[in-house]
């Protein structure tokens, strides 16, 4: 909610200036500007962008306004999950890695680690990642690059959305200077009117300007950054998937591969050793003598 509450404040802070002047803020609300100004900026958008990212645009853009989806507390629960999962792997096998991997929401292996796998991109990361493992012909240097190169496409896309929200706040205040224009030019064809009512032509149509500048500096632009901000803090997660993924394929012993995604978590949200060792140690840990549950 820290998004809307600025965003607000932006907002009032502008009323509140324009009310300590005298003035009043039924004068700045001009529909036909607003019309000018959004239909033009929406059309634009969808010129420049497909479908499929205008449609992601949209989806993201009420991320903003939520809390924040990678705390603290998810990466711990992470590095819980990771946990669960290498054990499992070391103690039955590539053949039932492989099984519990092909048919994930019926393994007991990701069994109680729901806030974490109701993801789906983040399950069919660490499956996809763990199905090369069990290949065994892939070296861990190679399987590195791969994610790499993955998650770098992975945080490409995701930037999208934030590139046309870029593009539109860009393009805001041009789209304000031309409803300033029309309004300039109606004036001008009642030039002959009283000098008063020139006044209010000429001023409604500077609020054409004001409206564009003020949504593309007080709202389009937060909002932009903010969503950078997220999905960057979305690639950092992905990255300590990467991280203990990697150190499980070279073989590494269970508690350092978790080290391992550990260390790659930001300092401001990592969990500390001990807070980690006591979660991983407290996990009620049972080996099965089947990978799955019955269906």
């Amino acid at each position: 909610m820290i998004p809307l509450a600025g965003i607000l404040i932006v907002l009032g802070a502008v009323a509140a200036g324009f009310l300590m002047e005298s003035g009043h803020v039924g004068a700045l609300l001009q529909p036909a500007e607003l019309i000018v100004i959004g239909g033009s900026a929406l059309g634009a958008m969808m010129a420049a962008n497909p479908v499929n990212r205008l449609a992601r645009t949209g989806r993201t853009i009420r991320r903003v306004f939520r809390g924040p989806a990678i705390t603290g507390e998810r990466y711990l629960a992470t590095l819980v999950m990771l946990h669960s999962v290498f054990r499992f792997a070391r103690h039955h096998g590539p053949t039932a890695l492989e099984e519990a991997v092909d048919d994930p929401a019926f393994s007991i292996m990701f069994a109680g680690h729901g806030k974490v796998t109701a993801d789906p991109e983040v399950l069919e990361f660490i499956c996809d990642t763990l199905r090369i493992c069990v290949l065994g012909s892939v070296s861990p240097y190679s399987l590195d690059t791969m994610l790499t190169n993955d998650l770098e496409l992975r945080h490409k896309e995701a930037l999208g959305p934030v590139q046309s929200l870029e593009m539109l706040s860009d393009s805001l205040p041009g789209f304000g200077i031309v409803a300033a224009v029309l309004g300039v030019i109606l004036a001008m064809g009642s030039i002959r009117e009283p000098p008063v009512l020139m006044g209010v032509r000429i001023a409604s149509a500077l609020i054409g300007t004001f409206t564009g500048i003020l949504l593309a500096y007080g709202v389009v632009s937060p909002v932009s950054a903010r969503l950078e901000k997220m999905e960057d803090a979305e690639a950092q997660y992905f990255e300590t998937l990467r991280a203990g993924l990697i150190a499980f394929a070279k073989g590494m012993p269970t508690p350092i591969a978790v080290e391992c995604a550990r260390r790659a978590v930001p300092p401001h949200l990592r969990p500390d050793f001990e807070k980690t060792e006591q979660a991983c140690r407290s996990l009620d840990f049972h080996v099965p003598r089947k990978s799955s549950v019955p269906k």
